[in-house]
């Protein structure tokens, strides 16, 4: 029994920072992109029922947009339809992240989420990214009983002891060759590039003349692409949870987590969330006067059994990091670091009640091949330059613990895949900037103090950083604004409605949003989508 998605999946509901100073250039779709993607015929869109509420369909789209009639992957889109037709604005596209979550997921439950103004307004649409969810799946084995026993090398949270690490790198080096040879030719067009370019070509599909947009997450990696391609072709685009792209795409000494401090930001929500509950005292907070610390070292020493479950250091901090992705982390972080307390001085009811409750609500996976981490690595991998060998992971990751204890070593081996010398298919045509481009509506970029997975810091270098840009901040906890800060909400609803955003530097003093049933989290890795519906 995996400890670590029951931990996890009780948290989860549906569902990284440097800044340029070059002089932007004027609001036009970059010549070469523009060609690319207008060279593709605007496909038609064979619309069916599905899932209920919604219509679906596929297209296919260029695999290499520099032969827009040559090799194609079809890309599925799915879309819920504007409640108030005669009134409506357009489409709203949508993209939840990960990378490797599906937009289409995120449209369907759109209802669930967004506002009534929003849903009476727009089509909400998700076109899944090529490789992932409905789209045609990136394979890189060629059998689940071929890929069974790579992913076992990496089924922990994250690797602690040394023979973790060595079976770690040595499941990373397989996973990057079998993408690089079976994978192909998909896993090579997978780039974040050629997403952008499909929610072009998409964008013409459905009849709108410019593009409404709202990214969470890695999604706001995908808005800054968009934006910086085809900077006269949007008419709002929202980026919330921000990556900054720049940092994203990178430099090859060094990994992903150095790029985009994710653990930074997760370090410095825990470091608020106990401050908080020290102040509030032990009546209001049950992990008040607790020593974190002392409680994770305890479990890095020795694991925990609770009944049949066996609880790591690994599997606590990747649940502390999950929990903090909630509107709620105040609440919940300090509880489930009550329950581990006490559990480990003797009391295990509470968290045998919580690990017993999250395996009776986690449902089986029952896909016949599940390609989270090819569809993870598939994005992660084409986008950014790595260091050449996997072997150079573990000191890299020593040194952001070091910095950033228990999150370095939590965040720093996502991209332990994509080391150049393993990881050797490339997208030749993928963009790597500039990211600095003056757009013709503004972009309106949402970052939130505590988000544990995308530092806040990368919603101010990307608003620094895009000239014709505003910046909403919020003081909501949880991973991004957008569905959990009732002012953030709102606001980010205004613009995509009006088109006119808020004053630069305004700050949400946040309040949860209470009125609709979920909020969407973007996910932030595939092995944490298994979740337990709150």
């Amino acid at each position: 029994m995996n400890v670590r998605r029951l931990l996890i999946g009780g948290f989860m509901t549906v569902a990284l920072a440097v800044a340029g100073a070059a002089v932007p250039t004027a609001a036009s779709a970059a010549p070469s992109e523009g060609r690319k993607v207008d060279a593709v015929p605007t496909p038609v869109l064979d619309w069916a029922p599905c899932f209920t509420i919604a219509e679906c369909a596929t297209v296919r789209l260029p695999l290499d947009y520099d032969r827009p009639r040559g090799a194609t992957t079809e890309v599925a889109v799915l879309r819920v339809k504007a409640r108030d037709q005669a009134n409506k604005i357009g489409s709203l596209f949508v993209n939840p992240g990960g990378p490797s979550v599906a937009a289409t997921r995120l449209a369907l439950a759109a209802p669930l989420f967004m506002s009534d103004e929003v849903l009476d307004r727009f089509d909400i649409v998700g076109v899944d990214p090529r490789g992932i969810g409905l789209s045609a799946n990136v394979r890189c084995f060629a059998s689940a009983e071929q890929q069974a026993p790579v992913q076992r090398n990496l089924d922990v949270a994250f690797p602690v002891t040394r023979a973790e690490i060595r079976a770690y790198v040595e499941g990373s080096k397989q996973y990057g060759r079998a993408c690089s040879t079976t994978g192909r030719p998909l896993s090579g067009a997978m780039s974040t590039t050629e997403v952008a370019r499909d929610h072009e070509v998409m964008r013409r599909a459905v009849g709108d003349r410019k593009l409404t947009f709202l990214g969470l997450s890695y999604g706001s990696v995908l808005g800054q692409y968009y934006a910086n391609m085809f900077p006269d072709r949007f008419r709002a685009l929202v980026v919330d949870g921000v990556i900054d792209a720049q940092a994203w795409v990178g430099n090859p000494r060094q990994i992903l987590d150095e790029r985009i401090n994710s653990s930074g930001g997760s370090a410095r929500a825990l470091t608020e969330i106990l401050r908080r509950c020290d102040r509030a005292g032990p009546t209001a907070c049950a992990f008040a006067g607790g020593n974190f610390n002392t409680l994770a070292r305890t479990l890095e020493a020795e694991p925990l059994a609770v009944g049949k479950y066996t609880v790591t250091y690994a599997d606590f901090i990747y649940a502390v990091l999950e929990a903090m992705y909630l509107p709620t982390a105040a609440q919940e972080v300090p509880v489930l670091a009550a329950e581990m307390r006490d559990a480990l001085h003797g009391d295990t009811a509470a968290l045998l009640r919580r690990l017993e409750a999250a395996e009776a609500g986690t449902p089986p996976d029952t896909r016949p091949y599940n390609n989270d981490l090819d569809a993870f690595y598939g994005v992660v991998c084409s986008d950014g330059r790595f260091p050449a060998r996997t072997e150079q992971w573990p000191a890299a990751v020593a040194a952001r613990e070091q910095v950033n204890p228990y999150f370095g070593a939590a965040l720093g081996w996502k991209d332990s895949a994509c080391a150049s010398k393993t990881w050797t298919v490339r997208d030749e045509d993928r963009y790597t900037g500039p990211f600095n481009r003056r757009t013709a509506a503004p972009v309106l970029v949402v970052g939130s103090f505590w988000d544990p997975s995308t530092n806040y810091a990368g919603a101010v270098a990307t608003s620094r950083r895009l000239p014709n840009s505003r910046l909403l901040s919020s003081t909501n906890f949880g991973h991004t604004a957008y569905g959990l800060g009732a002012c953030a909400t709102a606001a980010t609803d205004h613009y995509l409605l009006t088109g006119k955003p808020p004053a630069d530097g305004t700050v949400c003093t946040d309040a949860a949003v209470a009125s609709k049933q979920l909020a969407p989290l973007a996910v932030p890795f595939p092995r944490s989508v298994l979740a337990v519906p709150r």
